[in-house]
């Protein structure tokens, strides 16, 4: 469109100007036409809207129907289930944060407080005041020799071909910025990725992009010699993904250069579609041995393993081959079902997998339960937007949270759904360099950043207003929600939390009994006849 747009204003004010020649009297159609052309350019050459860059004129529109979209498309928006754009709510925290707008309200709450599965927080009358410089988290067990401080909120995995490079830049500009984390996502590590001088969090998934053999195999000479980089600050194993567990990723062929096919090391004109489960190991104590495995060839950096909970025996299976190997990973990211991505089966991305609040307490139970939490971070993903979501994910046994759509929002995604299609108009998720060339790498990673900190900040203004004086201090029974019209609890009374040791010794709790018995080190599969 932007090709076309000059193509158009140069074929029109030259044909204009030969016309103007032979009949003067349409000298006159230059006050209509003109201002059009010019502010036809100045949308094309501006770089704070990537909508006008790429569709100059055109692209007013949207704002115009931007401003009736509550009547129009609303309901479309919030009445769908996992997957979907975020709410009104959610968008204008993201935007008002990243083009560090104004985001206080008037008139109260924008919630309805007596409807059932309303959340908060109660406030102490002794506030105290957190910096947030110090809202920070070091990851790394006592195998670890390059422990990373991270950041309380960090950037969840999104590849290069599912993004665009100037996406990637922005993302990774932004995180230098900011003093953050960005994960690579599992399509491998892309000059795009090192450019930006950011932190690096390189994901692996099961088609080892960018340390992958010809024949798909894990590769450990070229594995190492990317993990050296000083930028790779972490690895993380993709066992599976809130979005499609149990599916692998799929990048379409539509998305698929030739640079991209050149950093895969996949063939052109196909869809590019990972295993759905790994080759270099394929038991609980198979993984962690690779997990040590990656550990050292990184140079001694953390290493973990991102997954989305299905069974609950095969993650309490992994849990005991940590017991009887020793071996223990340096974080475990948890997924929820309701994560998002752009390209999945509808089945896969509505009706598989654990969403997040019930996965992640119930990581955080096995590995409390077996008495390694100590030594393990816990990373939480999905849909977390806000500094309320930060909180509740802490208070529930998270020690980091990923966000992928927020970071994708203050980019300026506009939530058009095209992600799969390769049309995405402000050149987010799209390979189109017509489009590509909207998003402006300079405007964009400033937002990224800029979301990032007010969102931490509004972590560390509302812990303060909590009386507490960490993060760490956060529990269960800090977040409050209505459970019918009448009835107040805390998440301490809706949901069990076990104690140290709990799953080591008998009697075993009776919520996790047949799970553990069905549960062995040696193998994914089911032990018991039960």
């Amino acid at each position: 469109m932007r090709r076309l747009f000059l193509i158009t204003a140069f074929s029109v004010a030259f044909g204009m100007a030969i016309v103007s020649y032979f009949s003067p009297i349409f000298v006159w159609s230059y006050l209509f036409i003109g201002p059009l052309i010019l502010f036809g350019l100045h949308d094309y050459f501006q770089t704070r809207h990537a909508v006008l860059r790429n569709f100059p004129l055109l692209g007013h529109l949207r704002y115009l129907l931007e401003a009736i979209r509550p009547e129009i498309s609303q309901y479309f928006i919030e009445s769908e289930t996992s997957g979907v754009p975020f709410n009104r709510e959610q968008r204008s925290v993201v935007y008002q944060r990243s083009k560090q707008v104004r985001d206080t309200v008037p008139f109260g709450t924008i919630r309805n407080v007596y409807d059932v599965g309303y959340e908060w927080v109660n406030h102490s009358l002794s506030p105290l005041h957190l910096e947030v410089q110090d809202l920070r988290v070091t990851i790394g067990g006592p195998n670890c020799r390059q422990p990373y401080s991270s950041s309380l909120l960090n950037i969840s995995a999104m590849s290069f071909g599912s993004l665009s490079k100037n996406a990637v830049l922005a993302l990774n500009q932004g995180a230098k910025m900011g003093n953050f984390a960005h994960n690579t996502g599992e399509g491998g590590l892309s000059p795009y990725h090192l450019e930006g001088g950011g932190d690096l969090i390189w994901q692996i998934g099961t088609g080892y992009f960018g340390c992958r053999s010809h024949d798909g195999t894990f590769d450990e000479m070229m594995f190492e010699k990317r993990a050296m980089h000083p930028n790779v600050k972490m690895i993380e194993i993709k066992l599976s993904q809130g979005a499609k567990p149990g599916h692998g990723g799929i990048l379409p062929a539509s998305k698929l250069t030739k640079e991209i096919a050149q950093l895969r090391n996949v063939p052109l004109g196909q869809d590019v579609i990972s295993p759905p489960a790994h080759a270099a190991f394929t038991t609980p104590t198979g993984l962690l041995e690779f997990v040590e495995k990656l550990r050292k060839l990184s140079g001694g950096k953390p290493v973990g393993f991102k997954l989305c909970v299905g069974k609950r025996r095969e993650f309490l299976a992994i849990c005991k081959a940590m017991v009887s190997t020793g071996i223990t990973p340096d974080f475990v990211a948890v997924d929820g079902g309701e994560g998002g991505t752009g390209a999945a089966p509808l089945e896969f991305t509505n009706s598989i997998g654990s969403p997040l609040t019930e996965s992640l307490i119930f990581v955080h139970n096995a590995l409390v339960g077996f008495s390694v939490r100590n030594n393990i971070r816990l990373i939480a993903s999905g849909k977390v937007t806000t500094g309320f979501d930060i909180i509740k994910r802490l208070a529930l046994g998270a020690d980091v949270c990923y966000s992928a759509r927020a970071m994708m929002l203050a980019l300026g995604c506009i939530q058009a759904r095209k992600c799969n299609s390769n049309h995405c108009p402000v050149g987010v998720t799209t390979q189109n360099p017509q489009l590509v060339a909207g998003l402006v790498v300079e405007d964009k990673y400033k937002r990224v950043a800029n979301y990032h900190y007010a969102t931490l900040k509004s972590v560390s203004e509302m812990i303060g207003a909590m009386g507490l004086q960490a993060p760490a201090d956060l529990r269960s029974w800090h977040i409050m929600r209505r459970t019918s019209p009448t009835e107040i609890k805390h998440y301490g009374e809706i949901y069990e939390f076990l104690h140290e040791g709990d799953l080591l010794t008998e009697p075993i709790p009776a919520t996790y009994e047949r799970a553990c018995q069905a549960a062995s080190p040696d193998t994914f599969a089911h032990t018991s006849s039960s």
